[in-house]
């Protein structure tokens, strides 16, 4: 089991309710307010997590640069009320930022009980680990 100290655990807790934020606000066709709600706890929660100083040294590292100011630059469009624009570039924000993680997080949700029955199914699996950059080898 994973211990956390208590400003981590407000940090997940920040960064559940902004992704959940960000999806009512695509599902309220790109609502203002509840993206700019919810990058801005994402955002709050990553630094309670990961601390300050981590965090800026994730945003500024070479590799990351180009994700970095997608993300900003949705995030800004986003609060400029260009919400459909800003959504897009954050996407590719999102993208070149945490990409590496995708199979990471794939492999997580699969051990979760009725995620990882769906996501571990021979017919999925394939195109999820495609999508997610898992290289998986027939043998």
């Amino acid at each position: 089991m994973i211990w956390l100290n208590q400003r981590q655990k407000f940090g997940v807790g920040f960064t559940a309710c902004g992704f959940i934020c960000f999806v009512l606000g695509i599902l309220t066709f790109f609502d203002h307010a509840l993206l700019a709600l919810g990058n801005i706890l994402f955002v709050t929660g990553l630094i309670l997590i990961i601390g300050p100083q981590r965090t800026v040294t994730f945003f500024t590292r070479p590799t990351k640069v180009r994700g970095t100011i997608c993300f900003c630059m949705g995030i800004l469009l986003i609060l400029m009320r260009r919400t459909f624009i800003g959504f897009i570039i954050e996407s590719f924000g999102i993208l070149g930022l945490f990409g590496d993680f995708f199979g990471t997080i794939i492999q997580f949700l699969r051990s979760i009980p009725y995620i990882g029955d769906v996501l571990s199914n021979p017919i999925i699996a394939p195109t999820i680990d495609r999508l997610a950059g898992i290289n998986t080898l027939p043998v």
